[in-house]
């Protein structure tokens, strides 16, 4: 049954303001086990699951869910910033890219900030370990302690805490704190019951992927990035469920920019009392109704993001066809040709050298040049100096629309133009993509 525990904190002497200086009581959470916890929802709330979980199955068979990649890495960045301790999210996607692009081929990082080539670092090692735990036979408590090491590479306390932490009031004491979290001697047990749960089939993906996230955030098992870790497990329970194939669901950059609700479902979710009581009932629902709700949006912003991308990829087909009339050659470049196969790769591979779309499309140099070198003077991608003798092309329109998907999942009406982005996201660009 969950329940507050009342612990002692002793006076910290060495905190510098008196206040700061208080010991006495204070009351900590102990949640019910995901494994025991009761579920039961209303059969309107059992709908709304039900219709909320078939648009996200839609959406990611639909034919513009190959686009959608470009959204999962828009995602990941999110969270390597985050990690990176960058102040807001002043590093453009296009800077990241270049640097991962530096990475993957061994070129000269000149022209690139710091900041670029520490996300970028952050992107490979986040991505393995996050590819790692949906992958693996089971979910376990190791595999998460792995992804918090990848978000938070520079932290000094690795591992499940022990020692209590607290959210909100003083950094000295938890006595006027909003939140308490289980002591530490109770979170190796928590901790166990949620890797369990989260390696079951009990319940359908997305109220399975709720559960685990609000219980982890109760737990807090970190003594700092519960937050980061939280948001990517979530994913890592859909993906491993099969719900969607990659993390194409900006669910929790939604629950950010709902924090006030985001915050007040979870209180409502850390019921005391029986499982089954009132207040435990009404708790759950309002969580699962926010979730709900924050994943419905997710939807129809990548919806509205892969439509966008779907139109930009007709756009370029028009623009070479243009061009290529222009020069009396065939307008529409023989299906399976290279330059058809690189317009269709260009939204999941922005940036790239012509030894990248080599690579990609196991051709010969020469021809790989060719084709990307064809995009570039039909002017669907730029050109760009990214080392002695190497040219990069970057899909700038790419770019500004995952900016512009930033900047939407930061206003709290979704539409910067009826409402400001309520967290830092980077500036409009320069340019309306087209």
């Amino acid at each position: 049954m969950a329940t507050r525990l009342e612990r002692h904190w002793a006076p910290s002497l060495d905190a510098p303001a008196r206040s700061d200086q208080r010991g006495g009581r204070f009351r900590a959470y102990q949640p019910d086990e995901l494994r025991k916890r009761p579920v039961v929802l209303d059969a309107q709330l059992a709908a709304r699951a039900s219709e909320v979980e078939r648009a996200v199955r839609e959406l990611t068979v639909g034919s513009e869910s190959a686009g959608l990649e470009s959204l999962a890495r828009f995602l990941l960045r999110s969270e390597a910033i985050a990690s990176s301790r960058i102040e807001g999210l002043q590093v453009s996607a296009q800077q990241v890219a270049l640097a991962e692009l530096a990475q993957g081929e061994d070129l000269a990082t000149a022209g690139l900030t710091q900041n670029a080539q520490l996300v970028a670092n952050n992107i490979t090692v986040l991505r393995k370990a996050a590819t790692e735990l949906v992958a693996a036979p089971t979910v376990t408590i190791d595999g998460i302690n792995a992804l918090h090491r990848a978000l938070l590479p520079d932290e000094r306390l690795h591992g499940l805490r022990t020692v209590q932490n607290w959210i909100g009031g003083s950094d000295w004491h938890p006595l006027d704190a909003e939140f308490i979290p289980p002591p530490p001697e109770l979170v190796p047990d928590l901790m166990s019951d949620l890797v369990e749960y989260a390696g079951s089939g009990v319940h359908a993906p997305l109220l399975q992927a709720a559960l685990v996230h609000a219980q982890f955030e109760t737990i807090h098992p970190y003594a700092d990035g519960n937050g980061r870790v939280g948001r990517a497990l979530l994913h890592t329970v859909l993906t491993r469920r099969g719900l969607t194939p990659t993390a194409v669901l900006p669910i929790s950059l939604v629950l950010l920019t709902r924090l006030d609700d985001y915050v007040n479902a979870l209180t409502a979710y850390r019921h005391d009392g029986p499982p089954l009581d009132q207040a435990a009932t009404d708790g759950l629902t309002a969580w699962i109704e926010l979730f709900l709700d924050a994943t419905a949006v997710a939807v129809v912003q990548a919806a509205q993001f892969a439509a966008k991308l779907g139109e930009l990829r007709t756009g370029w087909h028009e623009r070479l066809a243009a061009w290529r009339a222009e020069r009396g050659v065939r307008e529409r470049p023989r299906s399976g040709s290279a330059v058809a196969r690189l317009v269709e790769l260009l939204p999941e591979v922005p940036v790239m050298t012509a030894r990248t779309v080599q690579r990609l499309l196991d051709l010969s140099f020469p021809p790989a040049r060719a084709a990307v070198e064809e995009l570039a003077d039909a002017g669907i991608v730029a050109r760009r100096r990214v080392d002695r003798g190497t040219t990069g092309y970057l899909a700038t329109e790419v770019f500004d629309m995952l900016t512009y998907a930033e900047r939407r999942l930061a206003s709290t009406r979704w539409d910067t133009r009826q409402s400001e982005p309520v967290r830092a996201v980077p500036a409009r660009p320069q340019r309306h993509p087209r």
